[in-house]
């Protein structure tokens, strides 16, 4: 792959059309893919990469919600089995505001964050995403 990113066409169709020409073809005696693009989550699924398959999720923006343990894990419970549900609390047990929460399966996590992202509890809109390892 030399990198090289092009675009044609302002339409769909022009794009396909462009897509079905191009494709194949050979440049400089090296045959030429052209696809319509994708985005890294999209590449990755497919090969089933790690980065695709996780069962932690992180929820963050419930601060001013105060939700309490048992609030946290019942707004969860529905998407799958949880191994572990967890607000994130300072030294004198006030929420932080953010948590995570280990489903025993990948399926149950997608669901979880397609359905409980950008959704609201007690008037704080969530972020809900998989939980990425701090470097």
């Amino acid at each position: 792959s030399s990198g090289i990113n092009a675009e044609y066409g302002e339409t769909q169709d022009a794009s396909g059309q462009a897509i079905q020409k191009v494709s194949g073809m050979l440049l400089n005696d090296k045959k030429v893919y052209v696809g319509r693009f994708m985005t890294r989550k999209e590449r990755m699924e497919p090969l089933g990469h790690p980065a695709t398959r996780y069962t932690n999720i992180y929820v963050k923006n419930f601060g001013d919600a105060n939700l309490s343990d048992e609030e946290f894990q019942q707004l969860f419970e529905p998407y799958g089995k949880i191994v572990i549900c967890v607000i994130m609390k300072d030294d004198g047990g006030k929420s932080r505001g953010f948590g995570f929460v280990s489903y025993e399966t990948h399926e149950a996590a997608i669901k979880a964050v397609d359905a409980l992202n950008g959704s609201e509890v007690k008037t704080c809109k969530l972020y809900v995403a998989r939980a990425q390892k701090k470097h």
